[in-house]
Parts: C-alpha cells; structure tokens; sequence
C-alpha cells in the first residue's frame, strides 16, 4: 500500500517567512511603502485601550 510520508512529528522544523519571499518580489516594497507613511501626518491617531480581552456579550 502506497502512503505519503510527512516529517515526523518529534523533529522541530523551523521556517521563517523572510525567508520564503524572494528579494525582487513586488511584496517587499509594498511593506517598504507601508512603513513609511506617517498615519498620524493623514489624520489617524493612535488610541491606548484602558482594558485588556475583548468586552462581554
């Protein structure tokens, strides 16, 4: 009987996203022009929660 063999589950397999996004996609420099635009120059203002998890139903 033929099965696919997956990695076993007690090895630890470490996979970074960085990594896996090559240097010329065209993702890179949406993230570049993301970070770069000043949210707070546009209008937006940053708010601090007073409270922590989410408020009851």
């Amino acid at each position: 009987m033929q099965h696919i063999q997956g990695i076993a589950r007690n090895q630890l397999q470490v996979i970074s996203l960085e990594d896996t996004i090559s240097q010329d996609n065209p993702v890179r420099f949406i993230d570049a022009f993301v970070n770069s635009i000043d949210l707070e120059k546009i209008g937006f203002t940053p708010r601090v929660l007073k409270t922590e998890g989410r408020p009851s139903f």
